[in-house]
């Protein structure tokens, strides 16, 4: 990684869609250079993939949670996995802390969100969660880090 490889993250982040032209277009390179450069640290993982970044109030998921759950000893990566199957869950992070696990889900309502908590507590292994609800968005997107 280098810092034309920073550049050419940063366009893919502003739009994921951008062809490989607009790109070499407004970094003043060549074509063939983001191709290579883009092949290769999709080669490297450092592109894993492309997804949308999708806002989820426009799809009728007015509640975004961020939920803490505390796990039994030594059954984390299993309850983890059962919760990250779940259609509602966007992210499951191991974390430091009092906490086990973190977990970032999108609910259409509060039923929704009360049954989603009542359903992980009800999961073998799981001892007790605290629950936030995010009251606004202020920055939603993964970045190029320097």
């Amino acid at each position: 990684m280098d810092e034309l490889d920073d550049k050419i993250l940063e366009k893919l982040n502003e739009n994921a869609r951008k062809s490989y032209r607009e790109i070499a277009r407004e970094l003043n390179i060549s074509l063939t250079t983001v191709s290579n450069r883009i092949k290769k640290m999709e080669d490297q993982k450092i592109i894993e993939r492309y997804i949308p970044l999708i806002n989820q109030e426009k799809i009728g998921y007015d509640l975004t949670a961020i939920i803490n759950v505390k796990i039994s000893h030594g059954k984390l990566i299993e309850v983890q996995e059962r919760i990250s199957k779940d259609t509602h869950v966007s992210g499951v992070y191991d974390i430091t802390g009092d906490w086990d696990s973190l977990i970032i889900a999108h609910f259409k309502d509060r039923r929704d969100l009360n049954g989603f908590i009542k359903g992980v507590l009800s999961m073998a292994n799981v001892e007790k969660t605290n629950t936030q609800l995010v009251l606004n968005i202020v920055k939603n997107e993964k970045r190029v880090l320097k």
